[in-house]
């Protein structure tokens, strides 16, 4: 015990002291890198050693995910293109007016009705009524004009279709 109290056994215990905390820190070391690597197989799978390898596929995987997003988004405007234009030629706004159209009161039976698309483009449809006799006249109307005659009735079904919101 008395060779402790020297020069060389207080070096001795130094070492000693440091060996222990030495052999702490590597075991200390040891499960942390036990750790890691446990959580690296599952992020990476089993078969996996090289986390750079790793790294690299899951860009390009990425990088493939991207083009076909990219493929995708133009094919769906091409196809919402293709069906505004379809729907910019469907019948968009319609209206309906009532009128005695002969001057009797007959409670208003005759009509006439404006069927439009968005670039005012369709048909005016008028039903006359009387008590002898029903005509209907169909008329094409093309960007809010009529190559015939249009009566004031059709003119204002035309008005309130443009009128009326979509």
């Amino acid at each position: 015990m008395d060779d402790l109290t020297t020069t060389q056994g207080i070096v001795a215990l130094a070492g000693a002291g440091v060996a222990v905390v030495a052999l702490l820190w590597a075991i200390v070391l040891a499960v942390k890198l036990h750790r890691m690597r446990a959580a690296q197989r599952t992020v990476m799978g089993e078969g996996q050693a090289d986390l750079v390898a790793h790294a690299a596929q899951i860009q390009e995987a990425f990088v493939q995910l991207r083009d076909w997003v990219e493929e995708t988004a133009e094919r769906l405007e091409e196809r919402m293109a293709t069906a505004e234009a379809r729907i910019d030629g469907c019948v968009a706004h319609t209206s309906l007016v009532r009128y005695d159209a002969m001057g009797e009161l007959s409670g208003q039976q005759s009509s006439s009705m404006a069927l439009l698309d968005s670039h005012r483009t369709g048909v005016v449809v008028s039903s006359i009524l009387h008590r002898d006799q029903a005509r209907v006249y169909v008329k094409q109307v093309r960007e809010g004009e009529s190559e015939l005659e249009l009566s004031p009735e059709e003119r204002e079904a035309i008005d309130a279709a443009m009128a009326s919101p979509v």
